[in-house]
This record gives structure tokens, C-alpha cells and sequence, in this order.
């Protein structure tokens, strides 16, 4: 086995406020990870891919999703296709693959102790994990899919995952040609306070909150007592933030190195630069390699005071 320090850069569009540089163990392997902010500009991340290419082992799209994966249906967004395409020799992940993965695992290992059936889920954004939505449905929770009001900003509640298909296959073609930000928060919107009253009755509603971290920070209310938030990246402020608002449990899908949980896509990209691989995995493979690393759900109790 090679010694080796492996490097695996997210280039990603959010603030530069949280990038982290770190040298950490994956599968007995030592790789370098970092994480570079853009705040937005899409040009400057074009730029940065291109600068990267061929320089290390593999590149992740951070705050930015290549496709959505629906069923068997596959939608590329084009400005994150703009991105990958800057890349010629090194490969270019964003998540979706072992997200696709990893996040139905972790609902399945969250059973016991969450109990599903008939849980209250609000789902923020269902169709960029639609893993851990397809299987939170089979687990018999009780899951209002946000995409519609959280991305788009329409009081339009989707109950059912049979919905959240239709609405996507009609939708989804037309909006992955729009620029992405009208969609997520990039840049410094991550970093602007919450929308506290917009979405706080759907908030009230749910005992879980679960999907993208800047969707659920966006319009977190006042008061999130008692909530459990089942997420992803998220650094010691995110905690802290949570804590304050009185949520009961953060829990990641990924593991944390250095007080934050790392972000699927240079997750994705770690595993990808192990195997020497051109591009994503197989759906099979990636499981292995959970498996192997025995990545599980992360549990923090925001009640039992510092992490």
C-alpha cells in the first residue's frame, strides 16, 4: 500500500468562512483534506478546477449538486456541468453518488433509536438526497418534502413520495437550466441571519429535521426545542448555532475530523481518489467502502454540553 498522502480539494461555492485544510485517516490511508470556499462566484470556481487539474487526486463540487437523482432518472444541472468540465485529467465528484448510499444506510441504522414509524420528518430538500427520502418513506415516517417551498419559495406541501417523483420529473428538467443560486444559498447567503418567521409553522410541525444544513439554518426559527437535526456538513458554529435554539440532537451523516462533520461531496471524492478511479463509483462499491471505514451516523446530544 502506498504512503502516499492522498489530496482531495471540495471547491465549493460557499463562504470562504468555512474552508478547512487537514491531513486525516480514511480506510488506513492518510489524505489530505481540503475544502476552498469561492463565495459564489462560479467563474472563480471554474478558474480553481482548472488550476487543480491534474495537481491532485480528486475534486469535489461543494455547495453545488452535478445531478439529482430521481428513481433511475438522472438531471444535471448546468452550471455545475459548466464546473466539471473544467477538469480534464482529475476526477470530479459531487456527493450525489455516495450520498445516494450512505444516507440510506444511515436511515436504517438510525431505526432503532428514532423509531420511524409515523416520526414527523420535515425533509427541507428531498430531491438532491432523494436516498435518504425514498428510504425514510419505507421506514413509515411521516415526511412533508420542502422542496417546492424551501427552494422555490411556493406553498406547495408535497406529503407523499410519489409526489415528490411527479413533482421532480415536471420540474426538475426546466429548473436545472436556471442559475443555481436563485435555488440554494451560495456565498455570503450562508452566512445571513435566519428567516425566523417565513417557514416557522412547518418547523413547529416536524420532530425531525432533516436534509440540507444551509435550507434548514435558512429559516430555522426562534426556538427549534427539542428538535432533532439529521444532516450533513456542519462546523463547531453550526453546533453552537443548534444549541442555542435548544435542538435536542445534531446527528451527520458523515464522520467529524477537527469538530465538523465533512461534506459529502470530499467524501465522495476521498474514496474515488482511493480506488484510482475516473469518476463515481458504483452504488455497490460505495457500500463496501462505508462498510469497511465503518462510517455511522455521527450523535451529538446538544443537551450534555461542549462537543
Amino acid at each position: 500500500m502506498s504512503d502516499r498522502v492522498l489530496d482531495v480539494v471540495s471547491v465549493s461555492l460557499g463562504s470562504v468562512k468555512r474552508d478547512t485544510d487537514q491531513e486525516v485517516a480514511v480506510l488506513g490511508r492518510r489524505v489530505r483534506l481540503r475544502r476552498v470556499g469561492t463565495g459564489g462566484d462560479l467563474a472563480a470556481a471554474r478558474t480553481m478546477i482548472e488550476e487543480l487539474d491534474g495537481k491532485v487526486d480528486a475534486i469535489g463540487l461543494g455547495g453545488i449538486d452535478l445531478y439529482f437523482a430521481v428513481k433511475a432518472k438522472r438531471y444535471y444541472v448546468r452550471d455545475a456541468l459548466r464546473l466539471a468540465r473544467a477538469a480534464r485529467l482529475t476526477p470530479v465528484v459531487c456527493g450525489a453518488g455516495l450520498k445516494n448510499t450512505l444516507e440510506r444506510m444511515s436511515i436504517r441504522a438510525l431505526a432503532p433509536t428514532l423509531d420511524w414509524p409515523g416520526r414527523r420528518v420535515l425533509m427541507v430538500s428531498a430531491v438532491d438526497r432523494f436516498g435518504m427520502a425514498e428510504e425514510l418513506a419505507r421506514q413509515g415516517a411521516d415526511v412533508f418534502y420542502g422542496d417546492v417551498v424551501f427552494a422555490l419559495g411556493l406553498p406547495v406541501p408535497v406529503r407523499t413520495l410519489g409526489g415528490l417523483v411527479r413533482l421532480a420529473n415536471v420540474l426538475a428538467p426546466v429548473v436545472v437550466r436556471v442559475p443555481f443560486k436563485w435555488l440554494y444559498p451560495t456565498g455570503s447567503a450562508q452566512e445571513k441571519e435566519p428567516n425566523e418567521r417565513k417557514f416557522a409553522r412547518y418547523y413547529e410541525w416536524a420532530e425531525v429535521l432533516a436534509g440540507d444544513w444551509h435550507f434548514i439554518k435558512r429559516y430555522a426559527p426562534a426556538s427549534l426545542a427539542g428538535k432533532v437535526v439529521l444532516t450533513n456538513t456542519t462546523t463547531p458554529d453550526d453546533v453552537a448555532f443548534l444549541r442555542s435554539r435548544g435542538a435536542s440532537k445534531l446527528i451527520t451523516t458523515t464522520p467529524r475530523f477537527g469538530g465538523r462533520s465533512v461534506g459529502t461531496n470530499l467524501l465522495e471524492a476521498t474514496f474515488v481518489a482511493m480506488e484510482g478511479a475516473k469518476g463515481e463509483l458504483t452504488p455497490e462499491r460505495y457500500a463496501e467502502l462505508v462498510t469497511a471505514a465503518r462510517l455511522e451516523p455521527t450523535v451529538i446530544d446538544l443537551r450534555a454540553g461542549a462537543v
